[in-house]
């Protein structure tokens, strides 16, 4: 089995259901497309990548990933710099938005495409809360610019769906795939 993400976030989750995988992250051109909606963006990365390392590993099971944040149906990737970091944090402070996670699994046999979104509702953040986190250096790897697992946990208030999707892997749902592909 093969995890195409160097997310360490991802491949702790992984390691929750199998110690039997290898990472072997894909080098995507991740440019949303004119007039992509979110869900087709987020399931087209996670495929795009999938397929990217199944070329490498044709017999192999190839997990592709890909986790957004959207506000409005506008898309958070991750931040650029800084400045887009408190930006986009702004923008999610009060605010519910969603968590889309998407995953591409192909097998020898088949390919299996599912997309989680979850719901998150932030408390009201104020200049210090989004200064400082800033300054801790985590939100600049993370779409939406921050981490639910990390020190961001703080600014949520509710989420309604998987958590785990959030972090960036549907685990409940490969656990599930993957007793049925009996692997």
């Amino acid at each position: 089995m093969i995890l195409a993400s160097a997310s360490p976030r991802r491949k702790e989750l992984l390691s929750f259901m199998t110690s039997h995988f290898t990472i072997s992250p894909a080098d995507i051109d991740e440019t949303v497309n004119v007039d992509e909606s979110p869900k087709d963006y987020v399931s087209r990365m996670a495929r795009e990548k999938a397929k990217e390392i199944v070329k490498l590993y044709p017999n192999e099971t190839v997990i592709g990933c890909d986790t957004t944040v959207v506000l409005d149906n506008d898309i958070m990737g991750k931040p650029m710099d800084e400045k887009d970091a408190y930006n986009m944090l702004e923008k999610l402070s009060g605010t519910t938005h969603k968590v889309m996670t998407a995953v591409c699994v192909i097998t020898p046999e088949k390919i299996y495409e599912h997309i989680e979104v979850v719901d998150v509702l932030f408390y009201d953040l104020d200049e210090e809360d989004i200064t400082g986190y800033i300054k801790t250096g985590e939100p600049m790897d993370k779409a939406g610019a921050y981490g639910i697992q990390g020190k961001a946990s703080v600014f949520v208030k509710e989420i309604k769906g998987d958590y785990f999707s959030i972090v960036g892997l549907p685990v409940g749902y490969l656990n599930q795939l993957f007793k049925e592909l009996g692997r």
